[in-house]
């Protein structure tokens, strides 16, 4: 398939497959004119990059998850890792979540005066200046 028909199979602008191409994550058998020539497993290697994507790996991890000629390789310590983090942070957000409702119902005649929503200010507060030194924060959510 040229890069033409590979854009408009899968979605991506042809620039993406370009950059793709460019960072190692997807191969070029080679071009035909000015055109890239891709082989039809091309399809389900960008299915693949994009699922990861939205697990949220980086480029960097979803190029180690290919061999060289673009079968899948991937590690199974690395999933449940990734797994491990998005469990973190759904329970991160979700104790956020909880903080938010309780100060959106609070009785107290304003948000200065709860003390849910003044913990729920401070551990925010330090959750991004850990995000800031990319160190884990252990801080207890109200709710």
């Amino acid at each position: 398939m040229d890069i033409a028909e590979v854009a408009k199979r899968s979605g991506l602008p042809a620039s993406a497959l370009r950059f793709y191409e460019e960072k190692g994550l997807i191969v070029s058998l080679g071009r035909q004119g000015e055109r890239r020539r891709f082989a039809p497993q091309i399809l389900d290697q960008l299915a693949l990059i994009a699922l990861a994507q939205s697990a949220g790996f980086s480029l960097d991890e979803i190029r180690s998850m290919f061999a060289p000629g673009g079968a899948p390789a991937i590690d199974r310590q690395m999933l449940a890792a990734k797994a491990d983090e998005l469990d973190a942070n759904i329970k991160r957000l979700q104790a956020m979540s909880r903080g938010l409702r309780h100060a959106a119902a609070c009785p107290a005649p304003s948000h200065a005066e709860c003390p849910t929503f003044q913990k729920l200010v401070k551990v925010a507060a330090a959750s991004a200046h850990a995000r800031k030194r990319k160190t884990p924060l252990r801080a207890n959510l109200p709710g």
